[in-house]
């Protein structure tokens, strides 16, 4: 599973976007009512968002690896991460997991889901088999007392309290994936009106719908150059 970790964590890039693509594969349906899927599960998305944009804004930590591989300058115990050892994995999960529902596709639930959380698995595997051989009894002891998956939220009102939240950090490293599944949750609704033509008119939504893509373009141009121009500066 390490080995196969490593191989993800490098080839991520370009493996997990086909995931977002599956949302839009032909399946037999979760739920009779389409609108019974989309609030169900942007619900899901957005609470997967708040997970991630709550871990970011408390305390930074090197995503990304360094030249395609997992690395790490230092033990970040910290914010979310003294409440789950994988906060921002376990908000990708949501929001994707939120996706599939808000699809209503049964093929993504009972397939690509799975496989989606066997490979972060891996690559969490693969992760932790780095940072014990780093970081040894240090991360041991993290491990012991941290759950990798379901986080324990005693004393996390506490923990938000404690510390500072840095918004600049949000926008500057987490505008990019907002962009990219508020996009996809748009081209859902889409596929539902196009698809349930007797429950919802696509022609006469269409000019909102597209004006709500040219908006999150616009977001996501104008945060990029917030972000290139150094007008929006973070750790």
């Amino acid at each position: 599973m390490v080995k196969l970790g490593n191989f993800l964590f490098r080839n991520r890039n370009g493996l997990f976007p086909i995931f977002y693509l599956m949302l839009f594969v032909p399946s037999k349906l979760v739920f009779h009512n389409p609108v019974t899927a989309m609030v169900i599960g942007f619900s899901v998305t957005l609470v997967g968002q708040l997970v991630r944009i709550a871990t970011i804004g408390l305390v930074y930590i090197m995503r990304g690896g360094r030249n395609r591989r997992v690395y790490a300058e230092e033990l970040v115990t910290t914010g979310i991460f003294a409440h789950c050892r994988n906060p921002l994995y376990v908000g990708n999960i949501l929001i994707l997991a939120g996706l599939g529902i808000a699809s209503n596709s049964l093929i993504f639930m009972v397939v690509f889901l799975p496989l989606f959380l066997l490979f972060y698995q891996a690559i969490v595997m693969a992760e932790e088999n780095f940072l014990e051989n780093k970081f040894g009894e240090q991360y041991r002891d993290y491990r012991r007392k941290v759950n990798r998956w379901i986080p324990n939220l005693r004393g996390i009102s506490k923990t938000i309290s404690s510390m500072e939240f840095n918004w600049k950090r949000v926008v500057i490293r987490e505008y990019n994936s907002t962009y990219i599944w508020m996009t996809g949750a748009v081209l859902i609704i889409v596929k539902h009106f196009y698809l349930h033509d007797e429950q919802f008119d696509l022609t006469a939504n269409l000019p909102l719908l597209t004006g709500i893509l040219a908006g999150l373009l616009c977001l996501y141009l104008f945060a990029r150059y917030l972000k290139k121009s150094k007008t929006l500066v973070s750790d």
